[in-house]
């Protein structure tokens, strides 16, 4: 009787070994496959921007905030270009553009692009002052727009700009651009 009930013991012992094994013979392997996958995969690192106010988006529309930082980038990338970086210059501002307006932005664009290429006119823009309307989705900016010629500046004007966005989502796109007349002008 003894010697049953040893065995029986010694058999339960053993199948206890076994599961025991097997269970960490899987892990082993579940940590192959993990450590292998964490090695191999791309990684990504979201980057928020550092600003000095809080950023929301929301479906209510932009704020004011976030429409005048967009604008911001939109009009230095826009009014500051060179000949040698025209193409790169129309395909980035393409791409901010609103879908529904993309062709007739372009055409724009193809004009501004034909007309400096291969000259030596470049033009930057200084922002002194931001207005945006976050309900109408428009801004307008004003500041310097100077002309170059090679280093040479050859004109240095005060201009404003307006800029029309539209909203889908919580995506804006560019819907136009226009150079307002100054005031000082029209009388």
């Amino acid at each position: 009787m003894r010697a049953e009930f040893a065995y029986e013991e010694a058999q339960k012992y053993l199948r206890q070994r076994n599961w025991l094994a097997l269970v960490a013979g899987g892990l082993a392997v579940t940590t192959l496959f993990g450590v292998g996958a964490a090695a191999t995969r791309d990684r990504e690192v979201v980057l928020v921007p550092v600003t000095s106010e809080r950023l929301s988006l929301s479906s209510a529309g932009p704020d004011a905030h976030y429409l005048e930082l967009v604008t911001r980038d939109t009009a230095l990338m826009l009014l500051n270009r060179s000949p040698q970086g025209l193409d790169y210059w129309m395909a980035e501002i393409l791409k901010l553009a609103d879908p529904a307006a993309q062709g007739r932005l372009k055409a724009e664009l193809v004009k501004i692009v034909d007309e400096q290429r291969g000259s030596d006119i470049s033009q930057a823009f200084v922002i002194r002052k931001m207005e945006v309307d976050p309900a109408a989705l428009t801004s307008t900016v004003t500041g310097t727009l100077k002309t170059f010629v090679g280093a040479q500046v050859i004109a240095s004007n005060d201009r404003s700009f307006r800029f029309r966005w539209s909203r889908h989502g919580l995506a804006l796109g560019l819907v136009g651009f226009e150079q307002l007349q100054d005031q000082s002008q029209k009388d």
